[in-house]
C-alpha cells in the first residue's frame, strides 16, 4: 500500500505531559466473541466524546481531559479521586493525590486479549515498543514508567490499574472512513447549490447500543497491522463479512483489495480521551480516509450491516451530520483534504 500522507494538525508534535490532543473513537463492543471477547458487556460506542486537551488544532480551539476524569466508571459503582482541571498535568505537584485502584473482574479473569496483573510472575511487559504480538508503543510518543506502571500521557484521572482495558499502557483501535462522491443518475458529481463544491458521501453505520450515525472501527487484535484492522473492521460491521460464505468473503476481499490498497489520508492518530481511560491503560486511535474517487469500487459493494452495527448506508457529508462523539470532527478534516462541501456559513470554516 502507498504510504499515507502524515497529518498536518499532528506534524512535528511530540505530546509531553499533558499536551495531548484527545479525540473520541469508535470503540466496537467486539460483536464475534468467538473471534475476539468483548472488552465488556457495555455499550462502548457510547462512551466517548470529543473534549479539549491542551493543545490548539488547526482551527486554534483548545482541547482539554475530560472524559477520563468522569464517575462512577464505566460498567461499576466506582467512582474516582476527584482530580481538579489545575492539577491534571503530571508537571503539576500533588503530593496528596490518592487515586482509586480499579481492574475489572471482566480483565482479571485472564481472557485473551488482556494482560496479566503488573506483578504477576513471568509477566515483564516491554512499555514502548513492540512487545511480541502486542503493540505497547503510543502513536504520542515515549510515555513514562514509573513503579512498572506506564502514565497516562494526557495526565492524571484520578483511578489506577486498568479499568475496562485489557493492555497496561496504550489499547490501539482503528477508524476507516470510505468515501466517494454524489453522482446524479447521470453519473456526474453533484455540486451543492450554495457553495458550488461537490458534496462528498461516506459509510456510515448506525450502531446497536447507541442508536447515533458513526464511522465503523474497533479494536487492533495482537499481530494485527492498523491496514489490515481498517479493512477488517470495515467489512466486519458494513459488509457483514463475519455472516458470509468463504466464497462470498473472498469476492468482497477482491473488490475492497483495490480500495484499501491505494494511497488513502492519515485523518488523525493519538490518543483518545475516553472514560474508561485509567492512569495506566488508555485508549489510542489511527482514523484513516480511503476514496474511492469513480465511484466503481463501491458501487458494486452491497451494503449490509454487520457486527454491532444496526443499520448501514451512504450518507452526505455538510456540518448538520449529527455523528457520534467526535466523528463529526474527522468527517470535517476528510472535506478539507478532498475540497468538498461542509458547510453554507463560510466562518464555519477553519484554516491554519
Amino acid at each position: 500500500a502507498v504510504a499515507a500522507e502524515p497529518m498536518p494538525l499532528l506534524a512535528g508534535v511530540l505530546p509531553r505531559a499533558v499536551a495531548v490532543l484527545s479525540f473520541s473513537v469508535l470503540l466496537s463492543a467486539r460483536g464475534a466473541a468467538q473471534r475476539r471477547p468483548a472488552q465488556s458487556n457495555l455499550p462502548a460506542t457510547c462512551w466517548s466524546y470529543l473534549h479539549p486537551v491542551n493543545m490548539f488544532n488547526s482551527c486554534n480551539v483548545k482541547f482539554h481531559h475530560s472524559k477520563a476524569l468522569t464517575s462512577p466508571y464505566p460498567g461499576s459503582h466506582v467512582e474516582r479521586s476527584h482530580v481538579p482541571e489545575d492539577k491534571v498535568g503530571w508537571l503539576t505537584e500533588w503530593k496528596d493525590y490518592n487515586p482509586v485502584e480499579y481492574t475489572a473482574k471482566s480483565v482479571l479473569a485472564g481472557p485473551s486479549w488482556a494482560d496479566p496483573q503488573i506483578n504477576d510472575e513471568g509477566f515483564s511487559p516491554k512499555f514502548n515498543e513492540r512487545d511480541g504480538e502486542v503493540e505497547r508503543k503510543s502513536l504520542n510518543g515515549s510515555y513514562v514508567v514509573e513503579n512498572g506502571r506506564p502514565r497516562n500521557p494526557g495526565g492524571r484521572t484520578g483511578l489506577t490499574g486498568r479499568g475496562l482495558l485489557g493492555r497496561w499502557g496504550p489499547n490501539h483501535a482503528a477508524d476507516p472512513i470510505v468515501t466517494r462522491w454524489k453522482r446524479d443518475g447521470s453519473g456526474n458529481k453533484v455540486a451543492h447549490p450554495v457553495t458550488g463544491k461537490n458534496i462528498l458521501q461516506f459509510v456510515a453505520i448506525k450502531r446497536r447500543d447507541c442508536g447515533e450515525w458513526a464511522i465503523p472501527g474497533g479494536m487492533v487484535d495482537p499481530g494485527e497491522k492498523i491496514t489490515a484492522t481498517l479493512k477488517r473492521e470495515f467489512e466486519e460491521e458494513a459488509l457483514n463479512s463475519l455472516q458470509k460464505s468463504p466464497e462470498e468473503k473472498a469476492k468482497l476481499e477482491k473488490q475492497l483489495q483495490k480500495l484499501f490498497s491505494q494511497e488513502h489520508f492519515v485523518v488523525y492518530r493519538g490518543y483518545v480521551d475516553d472514560p474508561r481511560n485509567t492512569d495506566n491503560a488508555w485508549m489510542e486511535t489511527e482514523a484513516v480516509n480511503y476514496h474511492d474517487e469513480t465511484g466503481e469500487t463501491m458501487d458494486n459493494l452491497p451494503l449490509e450491516a454487520g457486527d454491532d452495527a444496526g443499520v448501514v448506508k451512504w450518507v452526505d457529508i455538510s456540518e448538520k451530520l449529527e455523528l457520534y462523539a467526535s466523528h463529526s470532527y474527522f468527517i470535517k478534516l476528510v472535506t478539507e483534504k478532498r475540497g468538498a462541501h461542509w458547510s453554507e456559513d463560510p466562518a464555519s470554516e477553519c484554516h491554519e
